[in-house]
């Protein structure tokens, strides 16, 4: 079972903390997975950790919340080397790609000497619901704001682009990120940009935005148009999603 058209959630959001676990999957990866269209079986979804090293505690928390969630889920791990001999085979067979956070610089780069980077537009396009979180997000874009590079944020500009569009993300609890937005969408660094409060997600059909959700309440999202030598800002208030029942 796919997603009827090419589907993706960018997000700055989908995990919260547990009483009993480390980390919950909240409702942006709940709403991924309904989007995949999945039913009378488990959802399989794939966690990607590129962008935090392939962190082994990061992908044990992730099985444990999928666990909770009544989610199978497997790692895709790329360091040392691929822990699986047919990667393309492994994303296709998934609902779900679900990207972790970090640098997301170093992903894009691993997941280019990889092949990744093709596998995940063939998986797009065949319907594998593709999301994340911050790095999992600004991923699928043209580019985004990034601290990849140090404390201070720095633009990428060489995300995959399934996305015609720069992606802002954390824009709430992140001081700098919206004024780098800004101004890389008025100097025409980053084409008109998409950006989301933390706990916020952004839902794409092909590549038009067709909804923005939410997780927690009282968060935007927003879209950065440039407008002469200046940058304009549309708050978009998403939809409040259900929380999840654990």
């Amino acid at each position: 079972m796919t997603a009827p058209e090419p589907t993706i959630v960018a997000t700055s959001g989908g995990h919260r903390v547990g009483t009993r676990t480390r980390v919950l999957f909240d409702a942006l990866v709940h709403h991924a997975v309904d989007l995949s269209g999945v039913h009378g079986r488990r959802p399989r979804v794939l966690y990607v950790g590129t962008a935090i090293g392939d962190a082994e505690h990061v992908a044990a928390r992730m099985a444990e919340a999928a666990r909770v969630a009544g989610f199978d889920l497997m790692p895709l791990h790329l360091f040392p080397m691929p822990n699986v001999e047919d990667v393309e085979g492994t994303v296709l067979d998934h609902d779900v790609v679900w990207v972790m956070g970090g640098s997301v610089a170093n992903l894009l780069a691993v997941w280019r000497v990889h092949g990744l980077d093709a596998i995940m537009r063939r998986a797009w396009r065949a319907g594998v619901v593709l999301a994340g979180v911050s790095a999992g997000s600004i991923c699928w874009f043209e580019g985004g704001a990034t601290d990849s590079f140090g404390p201070e944020l720095r633009p990428v500009t060489d995300g995959l682009g399934l996305l015609p569009y720069g992606n802002g993300v954390h824009y709430d609890s992140d001081a700098g990120r919206r004024p780098l937005i800004h101004r890389l969408v008025a100097d025409g660094t980053l084409p008109t940009a998409h950006c989301t409060d933390d706990g916020v997600g952004l839902v794409y059909r092909g590549t038009e935005l067709v909804e923005a959700v939410a997780e927690l309440p009282d968060r935007g999202a927003y879209v950065v148009r440039r407008e002469g030598e200046r940058a304009v800002e549309e708050r978009i208030v998403p939809r409040l999603l259900p929380s999840p029942a654990f």
